[in-house]
Order: C-alpha cells, then structure tokens, then sequence
C-alpha cells in the first residue's frame, strides 16, 4: 500500500510519501535508543509539564488537524475534532496521575517478614523503546492512548502509523517535538508493513503495541514471541447491544444509532450485533431502523453531515461482500443495503440495518466495518447470552436493562473486555480497555495501561547487621 493522503470523498490522491530507507529507519533507532537512556530518568513533574503543553498546542491545532484528518480518512469534521479534544484530556489526566499510578508498592510488613528481609518493595521501572503500529479509523486517539501513558512512564515511541493517514502521523511527531520533548522521544517511521518486521527485531526495540487487524496483531504477536518481547494487541471487535425486556428502548434506540455509525461505523468497540428480547423487538427495530434511516449520508467537510465515506474502496467492497451473502441466505434488509444515490467516485455506503441473520452468514461471523448493523430476536435472557456470545471477538458488550439480577448475570457471563449498562462503549482514561479471545489481549488505558510496558521490579533488602 502507498504512504499517501487519498481523500475518502473522492477518491483523489492528494499527497504521496517516499517510505524511509534503511539509512534513516536505523538513524532513528539509534536516537531513539540513546534518548531513551536519558529520558528514563527524569522526573515524573518534567514529564507531565511537557506532556501538559502538548495538551495545549493540541487544543489550539484541533481545527487545522481536524480538517486534515477528515482529508486522509473521512471522519466527519467535527468528529475529528472531538477527537482532538479527547486526546488533549487524556494527556491532562495522565501528567496528572502518573506519579500516583507508578508509585511504588510495599508489601505487608508480615509477608516482608516472612520473606526473611530487612524491606522490600515493588518499583515500575521503564522498558526504553516501545513500537506503536497503529491504525488509520482514529488516528490521533489510537496512538495517544499509548504515548500518552507511554511518555509519563518514561519510556519512548517509534510510531508506524497506518499508510493513509501519512500527515496525521507527522503532525504528532511534530506536536511532540513543538512540546519541549527531547530529539528522539517519539518519532513517526514512515515505512510500509513489509518493515516492521526488522524494526520489532532491533535489539534497541523493547516491546510494542498493535491496534488493528486480527491478520496484523498476529504477524506481530509471532515476530515478537519469537524475540520474546512483550506486546499489547487490540485488534477487531463485533460487539454485542442486548437489549432486555426492561431497557428503555426509546433511549435504547437512540443510543444504538450513535454506537453504530459514530466514525462512519469504523470503530472497533461499535456496537454491530443488536440482541434484543421479542417482548420489545418491534418496538426497538423500528424506532433504530427510522433513525438509521434519517442519518444525512455526505461530504465530511459538512458540518451537518452525519455519516462520511468509509476510508478506502476495498472497505466498501468487503462491507457489499458481507451484506450480498447475508441477503443470498434470506436477510431483509430493513433500510440502507447499498451505495447512496450520488455518491460520486467517493467511497460512500448508506446506513444498513439486516434482520433474521443466521450463524450461516458471513455477516454473523465477521466483523463489519462500517455503517452496517445486525438485529436478533431472543426468547430470554439465557438465549440474549448465547447470542452475545457466539463470536470470535470479545473487545466490549453494551446491555440495557433495568433488571440488576441481569445486570450480574451479564456482567458474570459475557466473553468481553467490558460491560457496558444502559450506555454505550467509549474508552476513557480512567478505565481500562481491551479485549479477549480473538479481540486482543493486555489493556491500554488507566493504571493497567500504563504499566504495560514498565519492568515490575521488586526490590528485596536483606538485613545490613
């Protein structure tokens, strides 16, 4: 794939980019590698002041940024621009809670005792360098998500961002480097996927994090096990919105909209299996389907618009792909189903809701990505699990209910990263994300992000007498 800016809307090629040679991938890596020897010492207070004025420069830059990356992978421009501001608020809350996050941690003075030592304690220590390959659907949040508690914890990124959104991934160097950040701390690699391969290999390169794809997150989940490097894999998701018999379904309805079709639908914690129970199924469909419906389809630029064009031709062919086969195996398609009438050489595609889908339908295994929601009908609560459950994915589940007892059996039984009730999935600084099974495995996000990639050391003292 090319490192260019194509934009979504039409199709144009705007901007292409020359991929790094092996000269300057290796003079990055050694900066990298060198900064990383310093930077790991200093204090928790320069950080979070560095980290506190790239929050700024952020906030200030959110309409120029917001407008290039509605360019190079159709975002609704003021999605984009919430975007922007989400990543501002998590580097805030990280310069703010790193120190306590990372404090150290001292055993009982019993188990101490036990230990035979004088005193002990456990220490985070920074890995050095750490390898981001990140993916285009929300291409300031992914990646700060990781450098934000990344940089706090001491360490420094090498990002290789997805091939579409080349600007994007200059800008945040380029924000980092504007911030007061030393040479070398996070850098973009502007390299093709045939690349990461020799840069995860580097001895210099202590771990990395992937979000995207289950083909990628397994590629390198296999390059780095075979160096024994540690990884956190996010990769895709078909996550459940069951709802119950008690759920508020006017409120229901309305959020299944957003959780559906926020980022054209490209997000990998969307809501994309809709599991409702019979007693309220009709009301829910129709309420969901008229609004999917009445979703403005068009230029992302438009302030208005509500649904853009998926980010590449080949996403809309496999999304045509999967509705075909539902509907060759008897899906009625409710609404959408189809390219919106003057869509242009734009890679447009209408909001779609498919009913009566069965487990033979490529639509019920595979994840859609994009503006394309499935309804199922469920006798009761036991049959609403099933359903939720019968997937490969396992990133995050929404519930509507107010019925607690199903609120614990949910919250028991569901094979998901979270459990959302009576809202929709949105990952947050102060909690933790990730999935299961084939969703991925360790967590971005809060505490338990941001000693992913730190050595947990413990420090035992025998007695100096």
């Amino acid at each position: 794939m090319p490192i260019a800016t194509v934009n979504p809307a039409t199709g144009e090629t705007l901007k292409t980019f020359d991929p790094l040679g092996p000269e300057d991938v290796e003079r990055m890596l050694a900066t990298a590698y060198d900064t990383s020897r310093a930077y790991r010492t200093t204090s928790f207070q320069e950080r979070a002041r560095l980290l506190g004025r790239a929050a700024d420069l952020l906030e200030q830059d959110a309409p120029d940024i917001g407008r290039t990356i509605t360019t190079e992978m159709g975002k609704p421009v003021a999605q984009a621009r919430a975007e922007a501001a989400k990543c501002a608020k998590a580097m805030r809350w990280y310069a703010a809670h790193a120190e306590e996050l990372l404090a150290d941690e001292h055993p009982s003075d019993a188990d101490v005792k036990d230990s035979g030592a004088f005193a002990a304690r456990v220490v985070f220590r920074p890995l050095g360098v750490v390898l981001a390959v990140m993916p285009w659907n929300f291409p300031l949040w992914q990646v700060v998500r990781f450098a934000a508690p990344a940089l706090m914890a001491g360490n420094v990124g090498l990002l290789k961002h997805a091939s579409n959104v080349p600007q994007t991934a200059l800008y945040l160097e380029d924000l980092f480097r504007r911030a007061g950040f030393p040479e070398g701390c996070f850098q973009t690699l502007l390299i093709g996927s045939d690349a990461i391969e020799s840069v995860l290999r580097d001895p210099r390169v202590a771990a990395a994090t992937l979000t995207g794809s289950e083909p990628a997150g397994r590629s390198v989940a296999s390059i780095a096990g075979d160096e024994v490097k540690k990884t956190v894999l996010e990769l895709g998701g078909s996550d459940p919105f069951v709802v119950m018999d008690s759920a508020d379904i006017v409120k229901a309805a309305k959020t299944a909209v957003t959780a559906r079709v926020q980022n054209t639908g490209q997000s990998c914690i969307a809501a994309k299996r809709f599991v409702v129970h019979t007693d309220v199924y009709d009301a829910f469909a129709e309420r969901f389907t008229s609004a999917m419906r009445e979703l403005t389809v068009g230029d992302p630029m438009d302030e208005d618009t509500d649904v853009g064009p998926l980010s590449g031709e080949q996403g809309r062919a496999d999304l045509e792909e999967l509705v075909a086969d539902a509907v060759s195996r008897g899906a009625q398609v409710l609404c959408g189903g189809g390219r919106p009438d003057g869509a242009g050489a734009g890679w447009f595609y209408e909001p779609t809701v498919l009913a009566g889908v069965t487990p033979e339908m490529r639509v019920h295994r595979e994840e859609t990505f994009g503006p394309v929601a499935t309804l199922y009908r469920v006798a009761n609560l036991d049959e609403a699990v099933a359903v939720a459950n019968d997937t490969p994915f396992g990133l995050s589940s929404n519930v509507w209910t107010r019925d607690e007892q199903d609120i614990e059996r949910f919250v028991r039984d569901l094979e998901a990263g979270g459990v959302y009730v009576n809202g929709m999935t949105a990952s947050h600084p102060a909690f933790p994300f990730g999935g299961v099974k084939r969703s991925g495995y360790g967590r971005e996000l809060a505490g338990h992000g941001i000693r992913e990639f730190c050595n947990i050391t413990t420090v035992w003292r025998g007695a100096q007498d």
